[in-house]
């Protein structure tokens, strides 16, 4: 009868309350994972900073200054000093961009777990690849004359832009996954980040403006306004070789006599 009783009564209650103490510490036990999930280490916390300024430099401040300076170099004479400044600086400031890129690349592989199930991972793997690509495609650039040159020229301005429009929409990600995993805010360099990004494309855009503000004749700093023999009208220039009448100047002449 007690066994009876035992397994009547007494054990379902005992596996309730198992049940329940068991649910409790899943539940629990998920909690703790989720807490220190979101609570990153110090050491993660730097490796974050790090990947983030490394990219930073490279795709949202060298690539496109290295862009805007190459724009610069258009309007100089091909084959003068300053063209061939403007060049070299321009190479040397897309392979350290590339390097920096690199850096964080190797670094997000090493420090980080890279699921790919984000936007900011997956354009930042499309970005390392083309990096590299246009990297490559710009030590095989051919000489002006052949017929390859045009192609070539297309290719790499396409693949720059690109690089450089999306290398800016990663950063804004990197911001939004940063501000995610750390907790913290990133509206001030958000906010410092657009300025510059602002600055360069009004830097850009101003280039073609300004040869022809200059062209134009306005007064640029100590340089005057001038005017060509052209845009003078001849009839400006007749009007002076007529003589004056001589009864207006007789009239004006006896009247403050």
């Amino acid at each position: 009868f007690y066994v009876s009783a035992y397994y009547l009564i007494l054990l379902p209650l005992v596996g309730c309350s198992f049940h329940e103490d068991m649910n409790h510490f899943s539940s629990h036990h998920k909690s703790n994972i989720s807490d220190n999930f979101h609570k990153l280490s110090p050491q993660m916390t730097y490796d974050i900073t790090i990947h983030g300024i490394l990219l930073w430099a490279s795709l949202g401040f060298l690539f496109p200054v290295g862009i805007l300076i190459i724009r610069m170099s258009s309007r100089e004479a091909p084959g003068s000093a300053r063209f061939k400044a403007f060049f070299y600086l321009h190479v040397i400031l897309q392979i350290l961009s590339a390097l920096l890129a690199t850096a964080g690349a190797v670094m997000s592989i090493k420090k980080f777990e890279n699921s790919f199930d984000n936007s900011h991972q997956r354009l930042g793997l499309a970005l390392y690849v083309v990096i590299w690509v246009q990297v490559f495609i710009g030590f095989f650039r051919p000489k002006r004359g052949k017929k390859e040159r045009g192609m070539w020229y297309m290719l790499h301005w396409i693949l720059g832009t690109i690089i450089s429009l999306v290398g800016i929409i990663n950063v804004y990600t990197g911001f939004i996954a940063y501000n995610r995993k750390t907790s913290r805010s990133t509206t001030l360099w958000t906010i410092l980040f657009t300025a510059e990004v602002s600055f360069i494309a009004f830097f850009y855009l101003f280039q073609d403006k300004w040869e022809y503000m200059q062209k134009q004749g306005v007064t640029l700093g100590d340089l005057p306004i001038t005017l060509s023999n052209q845009e003078i009208p001849e009839r400006f220039n007749q009007k002076e070789m007529l003589p004056e009448p001589c009864g207006k100047r007789n009239a004006l002449v006896n009247l403050f006599d």
